[in-house]
């Protein structure tokens, strides 16, 4: 049994991994900005993180005790042209998906190094390493968050500590109906957003993640990067096999 803090578990894949996890025997530890949004999840604790404010961060993993693995999965996403995107998303939307989960890593890595044992799951996406027209600002802060969770694995290793990077495609999670969207509906940007969908591909569920992040910590050895499901792993698959000449579209768009 291990003890796993999880952020952003108050819906969709991070309430799924608390689930998936707690059902498995592990000891769970559900965070949220607002607690009362893990309530009815069958966790040993629910405490109140955000991973954008430091004192939070400190005071749960406080509470927690001993943390044998942090899953980090809280995170956003924004939809508009790179041209006309407000600044202020894009820096709040680093903050959130890349800062906050390097800002949570920091709290736990000095006990899981003194020990020399520790895991980090780090939930990424496979927009982590390509990228789909209007949502930028989202690839941009996960192909980040895997450039800190690598140079970590290689930091971090020789005390002990693995690190996983779990990269969905397309979740029907809810998060892109909830993603912020600064439209551009007479601009010249208009047919990518009719495109979007067909760009994105075929979606997996939460469970399908929960699993897949509860298979990662139970592997004694697991591996740096963990597609999930056969949508994600064809398109990484088909990123690494594209020329690097000329930038990469899972799907042509004609627009």
């Amino acid at each position: 049994m291990e003890s796993v803090l999880i952020t952003g578990a108050s819906r969709g894949i991070g309430r799924a991994i608390a689930v998936e996890l707690a059902a498995r025997g592990h000891r769970v530890i559900a965070t949220a900005r607002d607690p009362q949004t893990l309530a009815g999840l069958p966790v040993d604790q629910r405490l109140r993180l955000d991973v954008t404010d430091q004192d939070t961060v400190d005071q749960a993993i406080r509470q927690a005790g001993e943390i044998d693995v942090l899953v980090s999965n809280a995170g956003a996403t924004v939809r508009a042209p790179l041209e006309s995107v407000p600044l202020p998303e894009v820096d709040q939307l680093f903050q959130l998906n890349t800062l906050g989960a390097l800002r949570v890593a920091q709290a736990v890595l000095p006990a899981m190094r003194e020990r020399g044992a520790g895991r980090l799951v780090f939930v990424s996406s496979i927009q982590g390493r390509l990228v789909l027209p209007l949502i930028g600002p989202y690839g941009a802060s996960k192909w980040a968050l895997e450039a800190l969770a690598e140079t970590l694995a290689i930091e971090t290793g020789h005390f002990g500590v693995k690190v996983s990077i779990v990269q969905p495609g397309a979740v029907s999670s809810g998060g892109a109906e909830r993603a912020k969207v600064f439209p551009d509906e007479n601009g010249p940007y208009a047919p990518l957003y009719a495109a979007l969908g067909a760009l994105r591909g075929e979606a997996v569920t939460p469970q399908d993640v929960a699993v897949t992040v509860a298979q990662t910590i139970e592997r004694p050895d697991p591996p740096l990067r963990v597609p999930v499901g056969p949508p994600a792993e064809q398109a990484l698959r088909a990123r690494k096999e594209a020329p690097e000449d000329r930038p990469f579209l899972l799907t042509d768009i004609n627009w």
